[in-house]
């Protein structure tokens, strides 16, 4: 493989498994065993027998969990410690093939780690954080059409890394920019959402300060005041 086919598929096997590991996983193990491509040395265990059926399996309950509302975030929540860590050493296992001619072995294996786990994190968390706010919807019809679009995504961003770098890595690009200003927007919503049964408090909101009767000033939730009415608070 070419450097930059090798980059591609570095961040592109990190940026899909933070969406479906398995998939990603299934994927280049099946690709690289019938010689579609031919995947660096730190890969070929993808294409282990028993490496890919573990994979397949679990890629197959991942497709089934992943379409049940609150399933699907609980295995999210799980799996934020196993597909960051394995986008990382994706990412690893795919710039063995440029033999360290660029920057050396050694800083080549830390850049891979850092920016592999970057990116699986990234795509992990916008897919876990979206989906917990597309569970607040009573019907399954979104959460099932999310479900199979994140599946396409993972899969189509495989192949689009390995057969059409460039493109992958516009378009990646773009993704970083979207990330960066939409994560901050759903989380914002997931807030306010957990916040209407109970869970935490509203974003922004501003519980303010108060005084005791003993002239204390007292940060944190209001309480009744020394009168038996609500708590005096400070001025601006």
């Amino acid at each position: 493989m070419e450097s930059l086919q090798i980059l591609a598929l570095a961040l592109g096997a990190a940026w899909a498994s933070g969406i479906n590991l398995y998939a990603t996983a299934t994927l280049l193990g099946i690709l690289n065993m019938v010689g579609v491509v031919t995947l660096p040395d730190e890969m070929q265990i993808l294409s282990n027998p028993l490496v890919l059926a573990a994979a397949a399996t679990l890629f197959f309950v991942e497709f089934l969990a992943d379409k049940i509302p609150a399933v699907d975030s609980l295995w999210d929540a799980v799996h934020t410690f196993i597909r960051i860590p394995a986008g990382a050493l994706m990412a690893v296992g795919a710039v063995d093939g440029l033999g360290g001619e660029f920057l050396g072995q050694d800083l080549e294996t830390v850049a891979a780690l850092v920016m592999g786990g970057t990116l699986a994190a990234s795509s992990h968390l916008t897919k876990a954080t979206s989906r917990a706010v597309i569970n607040t919807s009573p019907e399954p019809f979104s959460n099932w059409f999310a479900s199979f679009f994140e599946d396409i995504l993972a899969i189509g961003g495989v192949l689009l890394a390995i057969f059409n770098p460039i493109v992958f890595l516009a378009l990646l690009a773009l993704f970083i920019l979207l990330v960066i200003w939409l994560v901050p927007k759903l989380w914002r919503v997931l807030r306010f959402l957990l916040s209407k049964v109970g869970i935490g408090s509203p974003p922004g909101e501003d519980i303010g300060a108060e005084i005791a009767p003993n002239g204390l000033i007292i940060r944190g939730r209001p309480t009744i005041g020394s009168n038996g009415g609500p708590p005096a608070k400070l001025d601006d």
